[in-house]
């Protein structure tokens, strides 16, 4: 197979995954996010696997290693929009998905080879005898790179930079991309003859990768906040790693509802009496009222005798004010009736 050809289909294989792992994350709100993580799982394992067997094609002089170009950039992008979209709490679950399965993977790989070793049958030829060395600086520099993902997503953030989406986008991936050059190629490949040869192919091809990377990241991230309409929030730059600062805070918010609903029950409580009161005083002036016939003052409830105004007056908003009626002026005070002439 020609060069060209061979390129071609990494170029293809790239969009595949990528376009796995951005639609999986979309459907996270309809079907839930287990799913993406499962992908992101045997994403991981592919990544190792290959990784191990030394896939790789060469361009140019440059170095395209197929497990890191093509499964490691779309696991950056799976955890990248997870951050973004679903927060430090989702991330930090699909930073232990990756790690996990990073770390899992050559153990799996090793106990197989031990078994067939033991039971002396040919060494499985299609599963790569795992490196200690490269295996280990592989999930190390992977913690770091996905948790650096996250601090230098927020720092490129901050409103006085004032950066436009896609160039903050590609800042933070080709940001993880050549940190994750410089700590897996040391700690997989210093000390070797072709340690610098490594390094600065590897740089080159991350600056492409993440390059062609872009276009698939930006039009997710614009499509998600803009037409789904998801905000993408402005967190610390530390927020990743803040776990506990954001129990506290969960914490705080649940002991303000809770409050709130305190103050709300004893407001019911207080509506509730007032309305009891009102009801019973509604009542007693409905019913049948002891009344004088002579002085005609009012009999409450405990049997003591009120005039009627002060009867009224406690049981209502009513006031009163005093006059005479033309009958009794004319009884009491005839002198001071003026008669019409």
């Amino acid at each position: 197979m020609s060069m060209a050809n061979q390129v071609f289909i990494l170029i293809v294989e790239s969009m595949v995954v990528y376009f796995l792992v951005l639609s999986a994350h979309s459907l996270r709100h309809r079907f839930g996010p287990v799913h993406f993580y499962a992908l992101i799982g045997g994403i991981t394992a592919i990544m190792s696997w290959v990784t191990d067997a030394g896939v790789a094609i060469r361009l140019g002089g440059i170095t395209f290693v197929i497990g890191s170009t093509v499964f490691y950039t779309s696991l950056l992008l799976g955890v990248f929009v997870v951050y973004v979209f679903d927060g430090p709490h989702a991330t930090r679950i699909a930073i232990s998905t990756v790690v996990g399965v990073s770390a899992m993977v050559p153990v799996i790989a090793a106990v197989l080879h031990m078994q067939t070793d033991l039971i002396g049958s040919a060494r499985i030829s299609y599963i790569p005898l795992p490196s200690l060395r490269i295996n280990i600086a592989s999930v190390v520099t992977t913690l770091i790179d996905l948790v650096f993902l996250a601090m230098a997503w927020e720092y490129l953030g901050k409103p006085d930079l004032n950066l436009k989406l896609w160039l903050r986008a590609f800042l933070t991936l080709l940001g993880v991309m050549w940190l994750d050059v410089l700590l897996f190629a040391t700690g997989a490949f210093a000390g070797t003859p072709g340690y610098l040869d490594i390094m600065k192919g590897t740089i080159i091809s991350r600056l492409i990768v993440s390059i062609f990377a872009l276009p698939f990241l930006y039009a997710y991230l614009y499509w998600q906040s803009r037409k789904i309409g998801i905000k993408i929030e402005n967190r610390p730059v530390l927020a990743i790693l803040k776990q506990v600062a954001e129990i506290k805070i969960e914490l705080s918010q649940a002991q303000e509802d809770i409050e709130r609903r305190k103050s709300a029950e004893k407001e019911r409580d207080k509506v509730i009496e007032e309305l009891k009161k009102v009801l019973s005083e509604v009542k007693t002036l409905r019913g049948f009222l002891p009344i004088c016939c002579i002085c005609k003052n009012i009999r409450d409830d405990q049997g003591y005798w009120n005039q009627i105004e002060s009867y009224i007056r406690d049981r209502s908003e009513a006031e009163f004010s005093h006059g005479i009626c033309p009958n009794c002026a004319k009884k009491h005070y005839p002198d001071l009736i003026i008669h019409d002439s």
